[in-house]
């Protein structure tokens, strides 16, 4: 439903996207990730078709964004980040004005000015300027212009920028009960968001894909999958280091002591399983265990690993995507 096809984007001798390509599939949500800089927003771009490639294709449920660009805006919601407003309208008069620009029947606009409305909870502001409007009220218009015409493909940037917890629960609920039927991508800085939503994780560096898989797969990538984590009593601290030492497959142990516990974290050989064996050992030796968990991996060390900061060429490429 949405495919990008060596995706290349330069501003002069700048090269900001690299040759990109993949695809999404209905159901899957996919979180494009990167620094700032690294590529996002000019990719989102090029698949809405707000910025012609340099080289390479998009699709939009098989319609060429940039041959049959009308085709493929009748099946996408875009949200985009900082998305503008008529800040005199009010959202109920913004809806009408978004619905009859993109031709939904004058007999069904106000049914689907109201679902759109309820999906993100503005009714209490519908009949208010939005110039008046909190940011996260704004962002939530926004999402609503999104979904208005029920497209079968949507792609939102940064959706839940400028929401209170209790808003990002809904607007994170409202996503995941859109899910089956569409194909979403969403660009956020909010791993916990990725970790929360994606189906699947793409992470761009210098417009470069550098990783592309599902929030397990990339967390298995991480130095601390499969780690143990282990919290007894300070007095058996020592006691405990010496019998795990001896274990085969761990590779380091790290140590951290307050004044009535120890807390050690355990690193494997790349795919063992530490976590029964450290219970049997530390049971036999007669050590009492206060808590002991497993490590799934963290997505953060995955990012950190795979992207650079680098201040010069950041700050390049972060001014060219804003003028693109």
């Amino acid at each position: 439903m949405i495919k990008a096809d060596a995706l290349l984007r330069r501003f002069g001798s700048f090269t900001a996207v690299n040759g990109i390509s993949f695809e999404v599939r209905r159901g899957e949500v996919l979180g494009l990730l990167g620094p700032n800089g690294a590529g996002k927003t000019t990719s989102i771009k090029m698949l809405t078709g707000y910025l012609p490639p340099t080289s390479g294709q998009a699709f939009i449920c098989g319609h060429d964004v940039a041959l049959n660009p009308e085709k493929a805006r009748e099946v996408l919601g875009y949200l985009p980040e900082g998305a503008p407003l008529y800040e005199d309208m009010t959202p109920l008069a913004f809806l009408r004005f978004v619905g009859r620009v993109r031709g939904i029947r004058a007999d069904a606009l106000e049914s689907a000015c109201a679902r759109a409305a309820s999906a993100v909870h503005i009714g209490p502001v519908l009949h208010q300027p939005i110039e008046t409007l909190s940011k996260g009220y704004r962002r939530r218009v926004g999402l609503a212009q999104a979904i208005l015409h029920d497209p079968k493909v949507l792609i939102l940037d940064e959706p839940t920028d400028g929401l209170d917890p209790n808003q990002k629960f809904e607007v994170r609920r409202l996503i995941e009960d859109m899910a089956p039927d569409k194909a979403i991508i969403i660009s956020t800085h909010i791993l916990e968001e990725v970790e929360a939503l994606c189906s699947r994780v793409i992470i761009i560096d210098a417009g470069r894909i550098v990783a592309d898989g599902t929030p397990a797969e990339l967390k298995r990538r991480s130095r601390s999958h499969g780690t143990v984590s282990i919290e007894l009593l300070q007095d058996k601290g020592d006691t405990a280091v010496t019998v795990l030492e001896k274990m085969e497959g761990v590779t380091q142990i790290e140590r951290h002591d307050n004044a009535d516990y120890s807390n050690l974290v355990l690193y494997p050989v790349q795919g063992m399983a530490l976590l029964d064996p450290v219970r049997a050992a530390l049971d036999d030796a007669g050590i009492a265990v206060r808590q002991i968990s497993l490590e799934a991996g963290r997505l953060e060390e995955v990012f950190r690993t795979l992207t650079h900061t680098d201040p010069a060429t950041d700050s390049v490429r972060a001014e060219e995507e804003a003028l693109s």
